[in-house]
């Protein structure tokens, strides 16, 4: 047969499947009633044939039995809702409903044929035709079912090939889910166990993991579906920066919780996220320090409606407060954060009152009559300005809103005797080249200083980390909306490196720091190793099943272009101003050493800024952010841009 007389041939079952398939649902259904009809006259000539041992067809006992059968059949079938089952979705389920509609129709048969006899009709066919019957139409349903799901997949030109990586429960269930999808093919299993090689689950082959990269290679596979979930986060890292390279489409299973439950589906299925090749093996939360600042008090977050104050509202909750107090400037941000957490409350089981406060942490009445009005026990003070380029343009803005909004939530604090006052702060403060960290290194001279003195009974600390994944100024976002849109992506400099954490880490590291402190301490969080975002990048590009452009491979999906440092930006963060850290309780969270401002000087400096702002005395505004900050290094674009604005005025 040549190779387009082959075509013609696939392509012809291909066509007849199709126009089934798209039969409206009750012409499906007439067309399985006819069958039965036919079926069941076969199941008479069979019956007679083995009672008779004669091959008669159209005799006047085999007319009567066959007319009998067909009356009481289709009454029988509907009222069992035989023809209520799909049959391509057949399991053992269909055949036993199968089985009872047959046993039924032994009732009227026994009567009509046994009670009432017909001459020329054996009673024995009252109880063989309907096995026989049953035996017909279990495997119309077990081959409709294959030729629906199986064969149609097969022969279709369009079916996306898949490969399971994992052959236990999850990739069992998985690929029985599988089969009900038309455009998807499984080509076979993926297994880390090497015995498995060879094997067969269902009918579907079984590879061992060695051969990963020669069956990606020989099999056309689209898509590598990952169903580990129990799998630890080093492993599921390995699996995925090895199919990285071949450039496969991986989706992966979210967790145990739908095994356990036996409920997976292909809409269970997601993307790889990031997280899952820049995280680290979670550590388990040291309950104590969880809740210690949290169960039965009064908590406020401020920033609550942003990506760190947010994941820290759904830990508080979880840990039980007496009263949780939701502030932001933001009403879009303050009413979604709201709605999320009053579903996750009552989820939960748990009637913790929420308390929103729209309003802007840099006015001092506001914060004094916020804090009066609720007298939070635990502060998380985690409203900021973060865009580094943003309050690089808007340094007056910034400084206030960071600063100053710091400053007068310390002093409500204070003067209505919260007990425990968190700074969320953040890397950039380390030696900063921007408004942006240098505001938060200010922010963190403030409570530093209020620690030192005698008088205060609130323990101020504050707790210093990196970039955390999928924020609203994360990279991760951007990268996905470029990669979405055929790209370019953008990268400010090939040799950028930046520390990544998650949300939820970040967030549980920041509650359990609180409960350490004493007063004054800058904790410090491990971050791991730092990621050189090109590499970020590239790894985004691979995980959405594309590749990258370059001078290596001109045919590549997705181009990365650099665009160049933006004012105030570093190459390398730092988490250290100074050295030698010291260890604490928790393994992921380190004390830092170092100096401040004694109380009275500062005090003084922010008097001075505080009327410069007042003035929006840009120029003054930064002069004394150089005196407050004397690591701070400015941009030169910066420097320049201060003085032609001065030069204009």
């Amino acid at each position: 047969m040549a190779f387009e007389d082959y075509g013609n041939w696939r392509s012809f079952p291909n066509q007849i499947l199709r126009f089934l398939v798209q039969r409206a649902r009750d012409e499906r259904r007439l067309l399985a009633a006819a069958m039965d009809g036919v079926l069941c006259v076969l199941a008479v000539w069979i019956a007679y044939s083995l009672r008779l041992g004669t091959w008669d067809l159209f005799s006047r006992p085999v007319i009567s039995f066959a007319a009998v059968a067909l009356i009481f059949w289709y009454p029988i079938a509907w009222s069992m809702g035989v023809y209520r089952s799909l049959i391509r979705f057949s399991g053992a389920r269909t055949i036993a409903g199968l089985g009872a509609a047959c046993a039924a129709l032994m009732v009227p048969l026994i009567i009509a044929f046994v009670f009432y006899r017909i001459p020329a009709v054996p009673r024995t066919l009252t109880i063989l035709h309907p096995i026989i019957f049953l035996m017909l139409l279990a495997s119309s349903r077990i081959i409709i079912r294959f030729a629906l799901l199986d064969l149609l997949n097969l022969i279709s030109t369009d079916a996306r090939r898949v490969l399971v990586y994992g052959a236990g429960r999850a990739g069992q269930q998985l690929a029985l889910s599988l089969r009900h999808e038309r455009q998807v093919y499984l080509v076979g299993f993926i297994d880390d166990d090497i015995r498995l090689d060879g094997q067969r689950l269902d009918g579907i082959p079984v590879f061992g993991s060695n051969k990963l990269h020669q069956l990606l290679e020989t099999t056309d596979v689209d898509e590598v579906l990952l169903a580990l979930p129990s799998a630890s986060r080093m492993r599921r890292r390995e699996i995925i920066e090895t199919l990285q390279e071949t450039n496969v489409y991986v989706r992966s299973l979210p967790s145990l919780t739908h095994i356990i439950e036996g409920s997976i589906t292909v809409n269970d299925l997601r993307e790889i996220q990031i997280e899952e090749l820049l995280g680290r093996e979670a550590v388990v939360p040291n309950e104590v320090l969880l809740s210690k600042t949290i169960i039965g008090k009064t908590v406020l977050v401020s920033g609550a409606g942003g990506s760190i104050g947010g994941e820290l509202c759904r830990q508080i909750l979880q840990c039980r407060p007496a009263r949780l107090v939701l502030l932001d400037q933001s009403e879009f941000a303050l009413y979604a954060i709201d709605q999320e957490l009053s579903a996750i409350a009552l989820e939960l089981g748990t009637n913790t009152p929420l308390i929103l406060e729209l309003c802007n942490v840099s006015d001092r009445a506001t914060m004094m009559r916020v804090y009066g009005r609720h007298q939070p026990d635990t502060v998380f003070h985690a409203a900021a300005y973060k865009h580094v380029p943003l309050v690089e343009s808007n340094p007056v803005v910034g400084m206030r809103n960071n600063v100053m909004g710091t400053l007068y939530s310390a002093e409500a604090a204070e003067a209505n005797g919260v007990a425990n006052f968190t700074l969320i702060s953040t890397d950039k403060a380390v030696r900063p080249t921007n408004v942006m960290g240098a505001s938060k290194r200010v922010c963190e001279l403030i409570l530093q200083a209020r620690a030192q003195q005698t008088k205060t009974s609130t323990i101020f600390s504050m707790v210093r980390f990196g970039n955390v994944l999928g924020s609203s100024g994360s990279v991760v976002p951007r990268f996905k909306a470029q990669i979405a849109s055929g790209g370019p992506v953008t990268v400010t400099h090939q040799d950028i490196t930046r520390y990544f954490m998650t949300i939820p880490e970040a967030s549980q590291l920041v509650i359990q720091a609180t409960a350490m402190a004493r007063g004054g301490e800058v904790f410090v969080l491990d971050m791991g190793q730092p990621v050189k975002i090109i590499d970020l990048a590239r790894s985004m590009v691979r995980l959405s099943g594309l590749s990258v452009r370059d001078a290596d491979h001109p045919d590549g999906d997705i181009e990365i272009i650099e665009t160049g440092l933006r004012p105030g930006e570093k190459l390398y963060e730092e988490l250290l101003i100074g050295d030698n850290p010291e260890s604490t309780n928790h393994p992921r969270i380190l004390r830092a050493r170092e100096g401040c401002w004694p109380s009275d000087m500062l005090e003084r400096e922010m008097v001075a800024l505080d009327i410069a702002l007042h003035n929006g005395d840009t120029q003054i505004v930064i002069e004394i952010l150089c005196r407050l900050v004397p690591e701070y290094t400015r941009d030169l674009t910066w420097t320049r841009q201060i003085a032609g604005d001065k030069a204009g005025a």
